[in-house]
């Protein structure tokens, strides 16, 4: 599961590691949680394009906007089959740019929070699907969800799913490719990934700064009892 992410990346970075024209309209943002709009990459009339949609794919079917909430993720597996997802994966699929995400870990109340991210890599892609929601009265939304797949080994220690981040050369096949070679990218990450404890400050979705990745404060060292 992917619940929270983070993006400490500005328009100038996004639009020349998506190849996407440059907008003001991104910001950095340090705590990205569900229902709230970030950006995403995705193919429009005439090219890509970046757009800020609402974390939580609702499908146009759907009756309430809050079904959203329970479709932050998409679970790779037999995603093409899912009644949610399938329309979307045939030619609405989008990249969602990342600096990284978080994972907890331990008992409720005393979980410990992970910064995860990419050796080398200033700006991730994960895999994303995106719709637009009619309402009964109002203008459209539109909404995107992040796809997982099974954790891979540095993640299966705390977690037993990811994000599925694209390698640089599989972005051009999930956003344009038939959705048979699309689907075949949808695998856990092979490469390396950093693990960092950071402080509680970030478990509050109403924190969004700095702070979020500040390290988790060292242990407090037991006297001798000598």
């Amino acid at each position: 599961m992917c619940s929270r992410y983070f993006l400490d990346a500005d328009g100038n970075i996004i639009a020349y590691t998506f190849r996407v024209p440059l907008t003001d309209r991104v910001k950095r943002r340090f705590n990205i949680a569900p229902t709230q709009q970030a950006p995403v990459v995705r193919q429009g009339e005439s090219g890509r394009e970046v757009a800020l949609l609402r974390w939580g794919l609702v499908p146009p079917w759907a009756k309430d906007l809050k079904v959203g909430a329970s479709m932050i993720n998409a679970r790779s597996e037999g995603i093409e089959a899912k009644p949610s997802f399938r329309a979307a994966v045939k030619s609405r699929r989008c990249v969602v740019p990342a600096t990284g995400f978080f994972e907890w870990q331990g008992e409720p109340g005393r979980k410990q929070p992970f910064a995860i991210t990419v050796p080398g890599h200033e700006l991730l892609a994960f895999a994303g699907l995106w719709e637009r929601w009619q309402p009964p009265q109002g203008g459209a939304v539109e909404t995107f969800t992040i796809v997982t797949t099974e954790a891979n080994e540095s993640i299966a220690r705390i977690h037993d799913r990811m994000p599925v981040i694209l390698p640089p050369e599989a972005v051009d096949t999930w956003l344009a490719a038939p959705p048979d070679e699309a689907r075949a990218v949808l695998k856990p990450y092979a490469g390396d990934l950093v693990l960092r404890p950071v402080g509680t400050f970030v478990g509050n979705v109403n924190n969004d700064g700095p702070e979020c990745l500040a390290d988790a404060p060292a242990a407090p060292r037991q006297q001798s009892l000598l």
